[in-house]
């Protein structure tokens, strides 16, 4: 079987499934078109016509299907090239431009939103990583449909988009991590993401400054992406971490090498999460395959993966938050003192369990 991927905003997120899907369906023919994921509002609006001008010979090969990710501008693309029209599509959504949080940076725009409306009608498939993700785009569609001035096709696409599924990002399971069961007074807390606006770092802070005043026994690995600018909490996390009598700054940036992010996961008991933003929580549901136990907001997709007691009551008031999320924190310590920490299973997830599930659509789509 041969496959094109078109993956036109080509971040971390995306890279990583792609690679899952190639190394456990190696029997597939892979074809890869990708951009980098910068300049955003240039990329979703110009891949089909950086693409259809600058890789119309290999966009016009033969191919059993084609697979895109949500960024793709395909309708534009297979109408700058027509063959493409004659190839079934799966269109896979990493995230929706509906409920992605504002920051202050950015300009309301409805246009990413219809871009991805789009895409997903001009596909023969339209997967989604998590039920969250998908939720979220039905409704958010809905809601646009129903305040354009007039002409409005509101039933037309709720119809179109009725057989979108669910299908996650696989995650490579360790089965030899370590159990987290040994006894310690100290509970090991990894926050590995994205040090931008979506992953909380404003609750990240307010819950350092809770679990400080409380006199918790905390030591913080602070991981995941950095950027050239990153909010300016993150100065003051470091500043409190660096100061505190009882908390401890055990891990402090990004970690690139591989082997030595390895040894931070195992390092530590707890993958925390602070976000307003995760369709699927990549970084946490890794930290989990390693061993780690998670503790994530009643928010996003999380509800999806883990029951309530790995959940912490979420709230637009971030004092009210740290507070639950700090009370849960303590008592987790009181678990790794007594040498109880639980694991969680997420085989449902592992790679082996998903890339067959992967394999069936192209198949269906291709037949």
């Amino acid at each position: 079987m041969r496959i094109l991927v078109l993956s036109a905003y080509h971040a971390d997120s995306h890279r990583c499934w792609l690679g899952g899907l190639m190394a456990h369906l190696p029997n597939i023919e892979w074809t890869v078109l990708s951009l980098p994921a910068r300049y955003f509002s240039w990329r979703i609006r110009g891949n089909s016509l950086t693409w259809a001008m600058q890789q119309r010979e290999v966009l016009s090969a033969a191919y059993d299907v084609v697979l895109a990710t949500s960024m793709t501008d395909l309708s534009a693309l297979r109408g700058l090239v027509p063959a493409l029209c004659q190839i079934p599509t799966a269109v896979y959504f990493h995230e929706n431009q509906f409920s992605y949080p504002q920051s202050t940076q950015q300009r309301d725009s409805v246009e990413p939103q219809i871009l991805n409306l789009y895409t997903a009608l001009a596909a023969d498939r339209v997967l989604f990583n998590s039920e969250y993700n998908r939720s979220t785009f039905l409704s958010g569609v809905d809601t646009l449909m129903a305040r354009l001035p007039d002409f409005a096709p509101r039933a037309e696409v709720a119809a179109g988009l009725a057989n979108c599924d669910v299908l996650p990002v696989g995650i490579d399971l360790d089965l030899n991590a370590p159990r987290r069961l040994s006894a310690g007074t100290r509970l090991k807390v990894l926050w590995n993401h994205r040090w931008e606006y979506d992953k909380g770092p404003d609750r990240l802070l307010a819950l350092v400054k809770e679990c400080d005043r409380q006199g918790l026994a905390i030591d913080f690995y602070i991981a995941g992406q950095q950027f050239r600018n990153s909010p300016d909490e993150f100065e003051q996390i470091e500043t409190i971490l660096s100061a505190s009598d009882n908390l401890v700054l055990a891990q402090w940036g990004y970690v690139s090498d591989s082997v030595q992010y390895a040894d931070v996961l195992a390092s530590c008991d707890i993958a925390l999460s602070t976000a307003i933003h995760d369709f699927q929580g990549l970084s946490v549901l890794q930290a989990v395959a390693a061993g780690c136990v998670p503790l994530v907001p009643d928010r996003l997709c999380y509800p999806q993966w883990f029951n309530t007691e790995y959940r912490y009551q979420s709230s637009d008031n971030l004092t009210e938050e740290a507070a639950a999320c700090c009370a849960k924190l303590a008592e987790l310590l009181v678990q790794k003192k007594a040498g109880r920490l639980s694991s969680v299973d997420i085989s449902m997830l592992d790679w082996d369990v998903l890339a067959p599930k992967y394999l069936s659509v192209f198949e269906e789509l291709s037949s």
